[in-house]
């Protein structure tokens, strides 16, 4: 039932789907096997259909809130499929604006991760750019508070993103150390997700730079030198692992670095006097690669015949 039920969802029956999926989690739960490994993992899958259908994120969270408290019943919060769990709920909320619910459940996850990974761990690096990229979407709160509250809370996310981005940055050359000797499948993707990782961290260290400048009172037309710092080492970043073979194919990291790009050429075009011609050149280069990698991205998404 339960696996006809996927085939349904890949073939876009998802009502259907819906229905068998719910159907066999029922049958599980009333002979007893409602904490099973085989009763969350169906749960896991309705809440993967909630997530991917539209207006449907609510039911989402209920089937997240299930799963979380039937982990913290059986492997407690020591765990990190406890973990991967809470930061699925986190992202769901996350989606919900119900950011500070969010902040809380990645802040959790961050500190047991801590006490069952090594300091440099990746999955350490990821959990802190949520965290932060979490305290800048609640930029509105930010706000509220007085400029000198507000930066404390600015200098907290900036430590996560600087660790985020040295763990990344860490990641990426030890497993190109390690591809040297062993080119695995697993080593190669830890890469790529190291990549994609330090790529976002980058550009929230970009945006969090214009927060303060705004939050400081400046005026918008004055450059943002360390926005435009962490952006141009996205650049840099991207131009030295993003040519490798296995990247070059792959469309998540190329999307990450076209963010960037557009981010760059924003401001840039926020902060350039008309007289400025140097400037001007450089935003035509940047338009031009932002078409040229958006292209690459169109072709690694046309289905091969």
């Amino acid at each position: 039932m339960f696996h006809l039920g996927t085939v349904l969802y890949l073939q876009g029956s998802l009502n259907d789907a819906e229905v068998l999926i719910k159907d066999s989690i029922r049958i599980l739960e009333e002979g007893g096997q409602g904490e099973s490994y085989s009763c969350t993992r169906k749960l896991r899958y309705l809440a993967k259909i909630y997530m991917n259908t539209k207006n449907r994120l609510e039911e989402a969270e209920n089937v997240l809130r299930k799963i979380l408290h039937i982990m913290e019943l059986t492997k407690g919060w020591k765990s990190l499929d406890t973990v991967i769990t809470a930061e699925t709920l986190a992202g769901t909320l996350q989606s919900k604006g119900l950011l500070q619910d969010a902040q809380e459940l990645l802040e959790r996850c961050l500190n047991t991760r801590r006490e069952l990974l090594p300091e440099d761990h990746l999955q350490i690096g990821a959990n802190m750019f949520s965290l932060a990229n979490v305290t800048l979407l609640n930029f509105n709160n930010l706000r509220k508070m007085t400029p000198s509250e507000s930066l404390m809370v600015l200098d907290r996310a900036k430590k996560l993103l600087k660790d985020s981005i040295r763990i990344a940055e860490k990641t990426l050359e030890a497993t190109r150390q390690k591809r040297k000797i062993q080119n695995l499948e697993h080593v190669k993707n830890d890469q790529r997700i190291a990549l994609v990782i330090l790529l976002r961290s980058l550009k929230a260290l970009a945006h969090l730079e214009k927060i303060k400048h705004e939050i400081q009172e400046r005026e918008k037309a004055l450059p943002v030198p360390e926005a435009e710092k962490a952006l141009r080492q996205c650049v840099q970043v991207f131009k030295e692992y993003g040519a490798e073979s296995y990247i070059s194919t792959s469309v998540e990291p190329k999307l990450e670095y076209v963010s960037c790009l557009n981010t760059l050429l924003k401001l840039i075009a926020d902060t350039t006097k008309n007289t400025d011609n140097s400037r001007a050149k450089e935003m035509e280069d940047l338009k031009g690669e932002i078409s040229l990698v958006e292209a690459e991205i169109s072709a690694c998404r046309t289905p091969k015949v």
